[in-house]
């Protein structure tokens, strides 16, 4: 359910934003978390913040077989864990008011995530991945090392299965901001050919690219 208003002020004066949304969040081995967001202008601009965060990092990129590291990954998601906690500091209160039962809030989801799907994540993992990279010869690349660990499938799964429920808390954070979606954007771009000419190619966050750890 999306009800639009257009505002003023704060940056956005000729933007449309939602006076409520429907928030969906599907968390690994906990099951659905849903409930009507009606954002107030905190929420708002602690959404944006938080979006640009997410926008910007690799924990929302997938992490395709071969590619890229599982310690940056999770590096990635402790990063988050950090700066959500600070976003929840800096707004106090007026983030996570008293709502009625079925209404969620900004503080609610963050919280959400972070305690039910990343914290998880990095209790499990974070310490099982130590103790693999403490057994690296100084002779073997970092990568190789990583990449031949029986247990690297395994936890690229699960880390995949947090990015998708990033990725749905990113679209909520996008919607209540009222902004592009700078996480699905794709960007033209002129490539060469082999006989010297030109196309036009499209790069994004899947291809690696726009997303720092």
């Amino acid at each position: 359910m999306r009800q639009r208003q257009r505002r003023t002020g704060g940056g956005r004066s000729s933007a449309f934003v939602p006076r409520q949304i429907s928030v969906k969040l599907a968390i690994p081995l906990v099951g659905e978390i849903s409930g009507v967001w009606e954002p107030d202008e905190a929420e708002r601009d602690a959404a944006w913040e938080l979006y640009v965060e997410l926008a910007t990092r690799i924990s929302v990129v997938e992490l395709k077989e071969d590619e890229g590291l599982l310690r940056e990954a999770l590096s990635s998601l402790y990063t988050v864990f950090g700066t959500t906690r600070d976003i929840l500091r800096r707004y106090g209160p007026a983030v996570a008011p008293r709502v009625p039962a079925g209404q969620v809030t900004f503080g609610a989801l963050a919280v959400t995530v972070l305690n039910l799907c990343v914290r998880p994540l990095l209790s499990k993992w974070h310490p099982l991945l130590a103790a693999h990279e403490n057994l690296r010869s100084e002779h073997v690349d970092p990568v190789s090392h990583e990449r031949r660990w029986d247990r690297a499938a395994e936890l690229r799964k699960e880390i995949e299965a947090v990015r998708r429920v990033m990725l749905a808390l990113a679209d909520a954070l996008n919607e209540v901001a009222g902004v592009g979606d700078l996480i699905a954007v794709r960007l033209p771009v002129q490539s060469p050919d082999a006989d010297g000419s030109t196309r036009t190619v499209t790069a994004g966050p899947d291809q690696g690219e726009g997303a720092r750890d």
